[in-house]
């Protein structure tokens, strides 16, 4: 092997020991982001995520006299996926109202003459006119998809209708609407203004699953029925009753009535409007408690650290290499070479004299 070839293979000897040690901060860089990356993941499930094709859900409130006029109005998805949308109750389900996306529509027949319906861009305006008592109910819009061949329902806007008698009748109760989480407490107040000194005060649940809650006497002798047993605490002042329930759940929604029980007569003074309770569930996730700003911190802090130590690592590195590495290897072995040639030279130019 002659001079040029052995200082060739040298040279791309180098070249390749070159590369390999400079590939060796970027793998370090790379392996040393590992747990930032990890830690990354960890935290992206405390994060509140979009819900699968769930619309969120909205809550409006609306609270008439008797023979005014009320409006709901539903949001339309606009998409070719779109089927149709319904408005229906959930205290005593019934359809109210289906509109499909082509233009065919369905009316409850008891509401038929006093419901109207048009579309405002990509609005259901749904006017229910000269509205009774007995249409106080909850009200919800939904959605119909079609979605690789099978139909879904997408939950959208909620809207409580509270329709007050224009009699005032001998029962005041408050609040008209109340909308807790499930575990949270709710108080009702029930006052009589009749002349009945023995008269009594029952509260009622009267549309989901009718049943008896509470019965106290003129002498304060109360029952406490299965429904809230353990759950349930009231005070009394007089005529007037502050009723408290505890723990609620999502069975406990519901139309709750005050109702007056005078003795020796046939019928009760009832409240006619009542109070309408909607237990709200709560959303189980896995860091419920945790909000967008502290998470986004965090990341924000991972990120910048994970910089810094990937800088830093490539600058120690750098500078450790650059100390090790030997830059005259090549040109000592080229000056060994040489002198070696000019000697083989002299000692044969000089035998042949």
């Amino acid at each position: 092997m002659d001079c040029t070839e052995h200082l060739h293979i040298q040279s791309l000897t180098h070249q390749s020991d070159n590369r390999e040690q400079l590939k060796r901060p970027l793998k370090m860089l790379w392996i040393s982001s590992l747990p930032i990356t990890y830690l990354s993941l960890l935290l992206l499930p405390c994060f509140p995520g979009q819900n699968g094709g769930e619309n969120e859900q909205s809550t409006d409130i609306i609270s008439v006299w008797e023979g005014d006029s009320i409006s709901i109005t539903c949001s339309l998805e606009g998409s070719g996926n779109e089927v149709g949308v319904y408005l229906t109750t959930r205290i005593q389900p019934v359809n109210v109202l289906y509109l499909s996306k082509w233009n065919t529509s369905y009316i409850l027949p008891a509401l038929a003459n006093r419901t109207r319906y048009s579309k405002e861009g990509r609005n259901l305006r749904i006017t229910l006119h000269n509205v009774q008592e007995s249409d106080s109910n909850i009200y919800l819009c939904s959605n119909i998809v079609k979605n690789k061949g099978h139909h879904k329902k997408l939950n959208g806007k909620t809207t409580i209708v509270v329709v007050k008698a224009k009699t005032s009748g001998v029962v005041e109760q408050s609040p008209l609407y109340v909308n807790p989480q499930q575990g949270q407490s709710i108080t009702i107040t029930c006052a009589l203004k009749s002349l009945h000194e023995d008269e009594g005060i029952l509260l009622l649940k009267t549309h989901m699953q009718p049943e008896r809650v509470l019965y106290v006497s003129s002498q304060n002798v109360s029952t406490i029925f299965p429904a809230f047993a353990n759950r349930l605490e009231y005070s009394k002042q007089e005529k007037k009753i502050a009723i408290t329930l505890h723990n609620l759940w999502k069975n406990d929604s519901d139309i709750y009535v005050c109702a007056g029980v005078a003795k020796n007569s046939s019928f009760l003074s009832v409240n006619r409007s009542g109070t309408m309770m909607l237990i709200k569930e709560v959303e189980q996730t896995d860091c419920s408690n945790s909000s967008w700003g502290i998470y986004s911190l965090i990341i924000m802090l991972v990120l910048l650290l994970s910089v810094v130590i990937c800088c830093t690592s490539y600058r120690v590195y750098m500078k450790k290499y650059s100390q090790k590495k030997n830059p005259n290897a090549v040109y000592e072995d080229m000056s060994y070479s040489s002198r070696r040639n000019t000697l083989v030279r002299t000692n044969t130019y000089t035998s042949g004299n």
